[in-house]
């Protein structure tokens, strides 16, 4: 594989880490919505978005893993 076409697919892949990992974020900040009513405190819980934004945010290590682990392997030649 050419060295830019690794320097894209680097650049790709961190890019795609950042984005994964702020929807990732995001996503668990709206997971759980609570309400204050007459001094009791209401909270409710979106498991399956939870899960998802689980699912994002470890998606974005695995994509930021890769795309250190090719930056690596540029840096050698």
């Amino acid at each position: 594989m050419k060295s830019s076409m690794k320097k894209v697919i680097v650049i790709l892949l961190i890019v795609a880490a950042v984005v994964l990992g702020y929807l990732g974020i995001t996503g668990l900040n709206q997971s759980e919505k609570s309400v204050d009513l007459l001094g009791l405190e209401i909270t409710a819980q979106d498991s399956e978005s939870k899960q998802t934004a689980y699912i994002e945010l470890a998606l974005g290590v695995v994509a930021l893993a890769g795309g250190i682990y090719l930056l690596g392997q540029l840096k050698k030649k």
